[in-house]
């Protein structure tokens, strides 16, 4: 289910969802996308997906959400995957449904980042684009990933981002996952897990 498609498009966020939709079909799974700009329901929703926009277009899906705040704390405790990039970050924290601190910084976080992510106990390479303006204190929560190259959430901390049961929250667009198909299967498979399936590996595939 991809929220506001139509308000929050700035990043490339159709890249990730056609990486995880047709990481699937050539593996002979069936994906159905949904794009919903309206009133939406979670049921039968095995993949969330939240992006970014303009200042004005996130507060007016702010807004939206906070009418679903009850639903989207419900699915995010009992397991439901979740992928927010960029501005759809921030937007669970103005929610509370991360326990993040957001403030404005003096300067804009903008380029290339590179971070190691823990995926499955392995450590991975993870790249993307950050520009923000906005510093996030993650708190007590687990990081996406620890920055090496770039600013990551303030500048200061390197963390990035973060992962909360199976929520993937994260500054990084570009767009992401067509670039980090490791990544993007980590996430397929914790949605597949979710319908069944205990120990899911998905057989490789031509990256190229």
């Amino acid at each position: 289910l991809h929220l506001y498609p139509d308000l929050l498009n700035l990043y490339g966020d159709k890249g990730n969802i056609c990486a995880l939709s047709k990481r699937l079909e050539w593996r002979g799974i069936e994906a159905c996308v949904f794009e919903c700009n309206e009133d939406f329901s979670l049921e039968n929703c095995d993949i969330l997906y939240l992006g970014g926009g303009g200042e004005r277009e996130e507060a007016e899906v702010f807004e939206k959400l906070l009418e679903k705040k009850e639903a989207l704390c419900d699915y995010v405790e009992k397991g439901g995957v979740l992928v927010a990039a960029c501005g759809g970050f921030e937007l669970l924290g103005k929610l509370g449904i991360l326990d993040i601190e957001i403030k404005k910084g003096e300067k804009r976080l903008i380029g290339n980042v590179v971070l190691e992510c823990a995926l499955n106990g392995q450590t991975v390479t993870v790249t993307g684009f950050e520009n923000h303006i906005e510093c996030v204190n993650i708190k007590n929560h687990t990081p996406f990933g620890k920055v090496v190259f770039g600013k990551g959430n303030n500048g200061e901390d390197k963390t990035e981002g973060v992962i909360y049961k199976n929520v993937f929250a994260t500054h990084l667009h570009g767009p992401l996952l067509p670039k980090n198909s490791l990544l993007c299967d980590f996430i397929l498979s914790k949605a597949l897990e979710n319908k069944g399936e205990n120990s899911v590996i998905l057989e490789p595939v031509d990256d190229n």
